[in-house]
Order: structure tokens, then sequence, then C-alpha cells
């Protein structure tokens, strides 16, 4: 299977192309970068500390899209959005890792779902998934005497908050227990701020160091807490995730998907 990346030359990016090297059963083909950016014309070997693959850093993702069978972005939301309007002319499948996406960037790869299959998550890992699952499972089976509170850490080069994952996390959360998230969601707190509302779902954000990302959620009640918590201490299990996302596919019928339906777990 063919594979390319777009954003090649970031951290994460480097990751994806060194994890797409070590998987069986697929190419790296190419990859692409914003104009201007100092690494375009370098072989994407050199970039990542490995032999010379002949393949060069690019400008022009159309002609990527046209090249693969499946392109892997984990950019900024703007970029994203542009991926997924080449996704939908070329019908090349999309695996979109980029968070902090608003409403209209939703909409945007769900329209491209409409000609190719796109895969979206907010996080790739096989744990934070099952964690999504598991806060759904235990707000439907807690009672409401039970404050729900979702708490994040990561790196201090990270530019959205919350982080994706939990919001994921959040929005499960308020699936399981039958209310509206955005309606209930209390994103940051300061001040006098008064009692904390009934059926609020809270978010706290902890940015420091190099942590590759932190989410506990917490299910606070009288007497007890219950607390879902997952670390994740290497950045590669991301990158693989998302591979196995884009072999996954292959031959699949075009459609918006998540990393549950990868996994199975829908």
């Amino acid at each position: 299977m063919k594979i390319g990346i777009v954003g090649c030359a970031g951290r994460m990016g480097r990751m994806l192309s060194t994890t797409v090297l070590e998987t069986a059963g697929v190419d790296l083909i190419g990859g692409t970068e914003q104009p201007g950016n100092p690494k375009i014309g370098e072989d994407l070997g050199t970039l990542i500390g490995t032999q010379p693959l002949g393949v060069l850093v690019g400008i022009d993702p159309k002609a990527l899209f046209e090249a693969v069978d499946a392109v892997i972005d984990f950019t900024i939301p703007a970029a994203t959005v542009a991926h997924a309007y080449l996704a939908k002319e070329s019908g090349t499948a999309l695996v979109v890792g980029t968070t902090g996406l608003s409403d209209a960037d939703m909409a945007a790869l769900a329209e491209a779902g409409n000609s190719a299959a796109v895969v979206h998550a907010g996080n790739m890992s096989l744990g934070v998934n099952l964690l999504i699952g598991l806060a759904e499972l235990v707000a439907r089976a807690i009672g409401p005497d039970y404050d729900i509170e979702v708490v994040e850490m990561h790196h201090k080069h990270k530019i959205d908050a919350p982080s994706g994952t939990a919001l994921m996390l959040g929005k499960a959360a308020a699936v399981g227990r039958g209310i509206c998230h955005d309606a209930n969601a209390v994103m940051s707190r300061e001040g006098e701020t008064g009692a904390r509302p009934d059926g609020a779902i809270g978010y706290a954000t902890l940015r420091g160091g190099d942590v590759i990302g932190e989410h506990s959620v917490i299910f606070a009640g009288p007497g007890e807490r219950v607390e879902l918590v997952h670390k994740a201490t290497d950045r590669a299990l991301f990158a693989k995730g998302a591979v196995h996302a884009a072999l996954w596919t292959n031959g699949r019928a075009p459609g918006l998907y998540t990393m549950r339906n990868v996994l199975g777990l829908d």
C-alpha cells in the first residue's frame, strides 16, 4: 500500500515516516511541507536519520494525493481542511490525527467521506480508545450524584486546549449520561465561580515539559471517587495507530470513520 505524509518534517511527521518504513505491506511514497519550510528538497530518509530513500520532501499535496493510496495528516486545522478537499477530489483515503478541529472543519471531513475513506481520531492509541468506551460506560452506569471532571496534561509545545482526546472523553461521558456536552462543558474556572452546576463536565488543562499525553476522567461522588487514567509514554504509539488505520482503509467504502471503527470497538 502506498502511503504519503503531509507535514512530514514535523515531530509527528518524522515519526510517521519512520513507522511506515518499519511496517510490512506499506511503502513510503512521498511527503510534503508548507512552502518556505527549510526541509523542502531534502531526502525523506536523511530527514528521519536513515539511509537516503530517493524520495524528497515536496510542496505539492495534490500531486501526493494522486500518487498514493492513503495520506496521513497530523498538521493544523486549516491544512487538514485543504487536504480533505484533495481527498474528496482524488478519492484517496485520508487518516487525520489533527486536533483542535471546529465543527466546520469536521463538516469538511464528512464531505470528503462522501467519496473517500476518511479516518479521524483525536487520539489513535488503542488504550485511549478503550478509555473512551469506559468513560461512556461508567457515566451511563453511575448516578448523577457523581460529578465528571476531565484532566489532561501535554508538553509545553502543544497549541490547542483542551486536547482533542480530552474532548472525546468528555463527549463520551455526556453520551453515557444522556446530556448535551456543549451545554454542560466548563472549559475553565477562575475567580468566584460559585457552586459547581449540576450536570457539568469540567475540564482542566496542564502544560509543561515533554509530557506526551496524560488523561484522566474523574467521577467524584459522595464518599468515593472513580478515576479512569491513561498515560502515553511513547509517541510512536500514535504513529503506529495511524499507519494501522491507513492499512484498514484499503478497499474500504467511502465514509467518515473513527479509530473505534478501525479497532472494531463500534
